[in-house]
């Protein structure tokens, strides 16, 4: 373990800190800053040479920020002749636009992660991409965790009856089947007709939830409205309690106020993303992937294989 060395951007010092903690190890030390006119500054203050480095970094809000960040880091670990950079990043930005479905649009994630590889970074470790096939833009080694046993040991304590797993659209069936299966829960659907990237119409409900309580299951969730909508949706369907499990809680604009005012009787999500004393809520719980990148750190650390470490989504 002498030989590893773990950094972490500004973005997400609090999970990078749990991480190294479980580990047993100590951060490595990094000065990370800005010029006067707003360029970022970076100086590796420990000797990197020959060692395995990884780097913790989510691109979350500030997005072009914290993703800059990121790849001087990079530049710089490379450039100090580490053995080997894994640039761990719990939310993968930009993921969003993953294919060309208009024309004279860009896919922004093969873009991404072109640089990332061209920046020095050796691997990436990243947890719920929002598009599976994302996997196939990179040329280097990618190791992809779900977050999906994290939720079923915080959920199996509530030990809710009658459950039914949901996926807010059809785009996530494989996901919630997953998760279902792993719940040993029902399965339904939110039929939904996006009219924006941020704003949806529910048109029903495929599965039975009269009764139920229900789990929506996504992995990100920015402005609310497709939850909101789709609680409503359920209610009106006759569901019981609510809740959520959303990976990444980005949580743009008024999206707190929304889950405040709205069906949702609880909302998990993971630090993969940290949330701010602004954005606490009473309805939203935070639960820790610290411990689970810990243990695929050490495991590519020591060349072992990571699949333990979830069950098989779709597989």
């Amino acid at each position: 373990m002498n030989k590893m060395v773990i950094f972490s951007g500004s973005s997400n010092l609090k999970l990078a800190e749990k991480i190294c903690k479980t580990l047993k190890v100590n951060m490595g030390e990094a000065f990370v800053s800005k010029f006067s006119d707003g360029e970022i500054r970076v100086k590796i203050k420990d000797n990197v040479r020959g060692k395995d480095v990884f780097v913790v970094q989510s691109t979350c809000p500030p997005v072009n920020d914290n993703l800059v960040e990121l790849l001087i880091l990079l530049d710089a670990l490379k450039r100090a002749s580490a053995y080997r950079i894994t640039a761990v990043i719990p939310y993968f930005g930009y993921a969003r636009q993953d294919r060309k479905d208009q024309p004279r649009v860009p896919i922004t994630a093969k873009l991404v992660a072109n640089i990332l590889a061209s920046a020095g970074a050796s691997r990436v470790l990243t947890l719920d991409l929002h598009a599976g096939q994302i996997q196939g833009f990179f040329d280097i080694p990618l190791d992809h965790l779900y977050a999906l046993n994290v939720f079923y040991n915080y959920f199996k304590k509530m030990e809710p009856n009658d459950l039914v797993i949901v996926s807010p659209d059809v785009g996530g069936i494989k996901v919630a089947r997953a998760y279902a299966k792993k719940f040993n829960a029902g399965l339904a659907i939110v039929d939904k007709r996006r009219n924006s990237p941020d704003s949806t119409d529910v048109m029903h409900i495929l599965g039975d939830v009269e009764g139920k309580n229900v789990i929506m299951v996504d992995d990100m969730i920015s402005t609310g409205s497709s939850l909101v909508e789709a609680a409503k949706a359920l209610k009106r369907h006759k569901a019981k309690k609510i809740y959520a499990a959303i990976t990444h809680g980005i949580l743009c604009s008024n999206a707190v106020e929304k889950i405040e005012n709205s069906e949702i009787d609880l909302l998990v999500i993971t630090d993969s993303v940290p949330l701010s004393d602004k954005k606490k809520s009473k309805k939203i719980k935070v639960i820790s992937v610290g411990s689970l990148f810990a243990e695929a750190i050490k495991r590519i650390r020591f060349e072992k294989s990571i699949s333990v470490l979830f069950d098989s989504i779709g597989g």
